[in-house]
């Protein structure tokens, strides 16, 4: 039975490794309310030389992540 001896051990070392990870990642306390996305609009009127242009774009951000689209 030393099958189930390794596999017994490997268990108990995925289940500490799991409590750690846990821990290092700031899973403790009480669950933080997920915010809303926050648009973004932006317009462009400009003239250069060679004439005039018009420019502008939409987007959606969340925390770290963002997502941007021009025209």
């Amino acid at each position: 039975m030393e099958g189930d001896d390794v596999m017994s051990a490997l268990r108990a070392i995925l289940i500490i490794v799991t409590g750690l990870t846990l821990a290092g990642c700031g899973a403790d306390g009480e669950p933080v309310q997920p915010t809303a996305p926050q648009p973004t609009v932006s317009a462009t009127i400009g003239v250069g030389s060679s004439g005039a242009y018009v420019g502008g774009g939409v987007g959606l951000s969340r925390g770290p992540l963002g997502i941007y689209l021009g025209f």
